[in-house]
């Protein structure tokens, strides 16, 4: 990520992520989604230094991951544990819509995998579920997600936070 580049903060609640994005961004270049719109207000008072540099309009309520008002410009997106509180029906919906940015260069989405039909211990020990937060999905149908909405999968090999797994979705080359 540049300074230049046009952010999309898929689930950014309280701005965990977008703390340090906004003021790293170009001014205008950072927007976040997430189903409360109360949550990322509150974000944007007490977690920005600087809460101007942010407008109230870049922060869009959007429960259903069809970014409403998002402008064309979006470069990169990022979804750091949003899909682990989602059933699996959401990541194939949120990633489609995401190729209606024409600009779009990548997509980081983290999820917890296991292709256990029960609960699972994760390698920090949380345990995961396929039917309840927190959630997982099986590699196939992440890979299949990704490749349904017209993007190519690609596994990062690093282990994140509790044990999520990082996964960039790009367009293919050329388009």
């Amino acid at each position: 990520m540049t300074p230049e580049d046009h952010l999309l903060d898929i689930g950014c609640g309280s701005l965990r992520l977008g703390h340090l994005a906004v003021p790293f961004l170009k001014p205008g270049h950072y927007w976040g989604t997430d189903a409360s719109l109360a949550l990322m207000r509150h974000g944007r008072e007490t977690e920005l230094p600087d809460p101007d540099r942010l407008p109230l309009d870049h922060l869009v309520e959007d429960a259903d991951f069809t970014y409403p008002g998002i402008p064309d410009t979006i470069t990169l997106a990022i979804a750091f544990g949003v899909f682990t509180h989602l059933p699996a029906p959401a990541l194939p919906q949120a990633l489609t819509n995401l190729r209606r940015f024409p600009n779009l260069r990548t997509a980081l989405v983290s999820l917890f995998l296991s292709d256990d039909p029960k609960p699972t211990r994760q390698p920090d020990g949380v345990v995961t579920h396929p039917d309840r937060p927190p959630y997982h999905v099986t590699e196939t149908s992440v890979e299949t997600a990704i490749r349904d909405a017209g993007l190519t999968p690609v596994r990062k090999p690093m282990l994140l936070p509790r044990g999520q797994v990082l996964w960039t979705a790009s367009p293919p080359p050329g388009l």
